[in-house]
């Protein structure tokens, strides 16, 4: 590894649940990092969620999403729990999140659903269908029908309610999102599906008409089609025909909680919000697993590191250009994994399951024998 010198802002939000307990062992791999010399990081920590509504009355104050919009990466925990369920709307902890998503303009989610080797049995589906999988889903993120006015509940003249929700996408937000989609697909496999409802939908129209006029300038990447529902048919009947997967937000939240549990539990599984590339080429970002806040299981030390140890990854790869670090981290979690190292969520009946603290261990003791 090349010894590499650099002020990379990084600002922390661990937020509620299990979320701290997971972003300690985070911080002990980029501390590894540091005394390593192979890549240094000037982290902040600061307060979303339900934590941030405790000690301030709002899920995000002004004054951290500001950090956040200064920050080269932010990497996030999980937000929400029982004790915040009543509430209001707007009060509740994750409108922390989507702010922060909305106000930091970040409008591609990546998913990767990976099976690693030593858990291609605990999925639920047929080894022979997940082993080896490797798959991306990339969703909008900042527009769709959880954006869209007209939204909200009326009253109509006869007294009855109704509930609004309208799907609203410009060519511009649709364009940026394939955009990276494609690019993504260059990198691997050279395979985009452009995956909407465009036989009921107008919008899904549209989503088909800019993909296709943007594909002449990607060449290289076969470009496809499919609806929503047969996508998510698909994903549990033959996942391994897939290598990207580009699609609006409502559909991206669905298919890609689909595929993560062919990986066998979500707690193995990272994400990665981007924003666009400024002059600089320097892009927001937010990293964050895909599980929740678990509060059943919050403060036991059981809870799987693994997905935020991934971000982290994630946060290698595409903040910080450090593409060799990111499999360094990814490598060594798939070594932690064939020692037979398990949390709960993905221990077997008779394996021996151990703590966030023990499963990080691990993690770094594979880290300190690679380096």
């Amino acid at each position: 590894m090349v010894q590499t010198h650099s002020n990379r802002k990084v600002l922390v939000l661990p937020g509620d649940g299990i979320g701290p307990e997971i972003m300690r062992e985070v911080t002990r791999v980029m501390e590894f990092f540091d005394k390593r010399r192979i890549a240094s990081f000037d982290v902040s920590e600061g307060l979303v969620g339900g934590s941030a509504y405790d000690a301030d009355g709002v899920p995000l104050t002004d004054a951290t999403l500001a950090r956040a919009q200064a920050a080269d990466a932010v990497l996030f925990g999980s937000v929400g729990g029982p004790k915040w369920e009543k509430l209001p709307f707007e009060l509740q902890p994750e409108r922390g999140l989507l702010k922060l998503r909305k106000e930091m303009d970040l409008f591609a989610n990546l998913r990767p659903a990976q099976v690693f080797e030593a858990l291609a049995d605990a999925s639920s589906l047929k080894r022979e269908l997940v082993a080896g999988l490797d798959l991306l889903i990339v969703r909008e993120l900042t527009g769709g029908i959880y954006f869209g006015d007209p939204r909200g509940i009326e009253t109509l003249p006869d007294g009855t309610r109704r509930g609004i929700n309208t799907e609203v996408y410009t060519e511009a937000e649709i364009e940026r999102v394939c955009r990276a989609a494609f690019e993504l697909a260059r990198k691997r496999q050279k395979r985009l599906c452009e995956v909407d409802k465009a036989n009921v939908m107008e919008s899904g129209l549209l989503w088909r008409e800019v993909a296709n006029r943007i594909k002449p300038d990607y060449p290289d990447v076969e470009l496809s089609f499919m609806y929503a529902d047969n996508c998510a048919m698909q994903l549990v009947r033959a996942p391994k025909q897939f290598d990207v997967i580009v699609t609006s937000n409502l559909f991206g939240d669905l298919l890609s909680d689909c595929a993560a549990m062919l990986t066998g539990s979500l707690g193995m599984l990272p994400s990665a919000s981007l924003g666009a590339a400024d002059a600089s080429g320097r892009r927001k970002a937010l990293y964050e697993p895909v599980h929740g806040s678990a509060p059943d299981i919050a403060g036991q030390g059981v809870a799987n590191p693994l997905a935020s140890i991934l971000s982290f990854a994630m946060m290698l790869r595409y903040s910080f250009d450090l593409g060799d670090e990111a499999d360094l981290v990814e490598a060594s979690v798939r070594n932690a994994l064939g020692s037979g190292v398990r949390t709960g969520d993905i221990a077997r009946t008779g394996e021996t399951r151990v703590s966030t603290r023990s499963m990080g261990d691990a993690v770094l003791h594979e880290l300190d024998k690679a380096v």
